[in-house]
């Protein structure tokens, strides 16, 4: 295998990890709010939780200083480095153009990831993690 070849592959390994992350971040907080309203007890175990509250507000610090996500730099280097063109906008940007054909300014992404992270916060709140059952939110009985 070459070179280029192995920077090809790194990115596309490095672009599932960050899919992964994604689908963790909105994901988890589905799993959450289910979880409590099916009253499945691991849902609200400190390791999910902060795990899951750390994402999310890692996601909103870093828009709202304006830094670039690391995997995102990781992934364009690796493509540079293979030889293949790099996108322009962040990781979420490029893909949610991409599959809805929809351009935004980024206040509109710093905005939305605010109001995840508001909602997972909520979520924090309202089914606070440790609780050893968690009542089932008109759930089946």
């Amino acid at each position: 295998m070459d070179v280029a070849a192995t920077y090809r592959w790194l990115a596309d390994g490095v672009l599932v990890l960050h899919f992964a992350v994604v689908v963790f971040v909105i994901g988890g907080l589905a799993l959450v709010l289910a979880g409590n309203w099916r009253g499945w007890n691991w849902v609200n175990r400190w390791t999910f939780r902060l795990a899951h509250l750390g994402a999310i507000g890692y996601v909103v610090l870093q828009q709202w200083l304006g830094a670039a996500c690391p995997l995102t730099v990781l992934e364009m280097d690796l493509r540079r480095r293979s030889g293949a063109g790099a996108y322009t906008q962040g990781f979420i940007e490029h893909w949610l153009q991409r599959l809805l054909f929809y351009e935004a300014p980024g206040w509109v992404f710093t905005l939305a990831y605010t109001l995840f992270g508001l909602a997972v916060l909520a979520a924090w709140f309202a089914f606070p993690p440790g609780r050893r059952k968690p009542a089932a939110i008109n759930g089946p009985s």
